[in-house]
């Protein structure tokens, strides 16, 4: 029988004996997060004129940068996806993640409060960033005190 030990390293193991509350609308949240960034930015790839058109904006000269973006935004979906795998091991790749979601509006923000982007572009903040700010941050309240007791790595 296995013991209740994960195996990180010949020197480390992390327990699990003790597991995150809520992990199961954890797990949902971040798999649903993965599925979402990973479409999203498959997409934008594939048609990186997509939000230019949406809202009316001139579409770009240079198309790649916008699906340079789709690519990150993608792969943020794997990011997304190794915190559903163990919710206990995933606090600072959600927090950067929930940075993220919280600074790209502010940045979009700007922009249309200059009058340099319509309204219409908020669609880009609403479904990337403004929906996923609750179940992420409730998920880092619930996962800090898994983030001060894995054990560090030795050299």
């Amino acid at each position: 029988m296995a013991s209740p030990a994960a195996s990180v390293g010949a020197d480390r193991c992390i327990f699990l004996a003790e597991m995150i509350p809520r992990r199961k609308f954890h797990r949902a949240t971040f798999i649903a997060a993965g599925i979402y960034n990973i479409g999203w930015g498959v997409y934008s790839v594939y048609d990186p004129q997509w939000l230019f058109r949406f809202s009316g904006l001139p579409l770009l000269n240079h198309p790649a940068i916008f699906a340079c973006l789709g690519m990150v935004v993608g792969l943020y979906g794997i990011i997304y996806f190794e915190v559903a795998r163990v919710p206990e091991r995933g606090w600072l790749l959600a927090a950067v993640g929930l940075a993220g979601k919280i600074l790209g509006p502010i940045g979009l923000a700007k922009l249309i409060l200059s009058g340099a982007w319509p309204r219409s572009t908020i669609v880009l903040c609403l479904t990337n960033d403004l929906i996923w700010w609750i179940p992420f941050a409730i998920y880092l309240f619930d996962a800090r005190p898994f983030r001060e007791t894995v054990p560090e790595a030795r050299p």
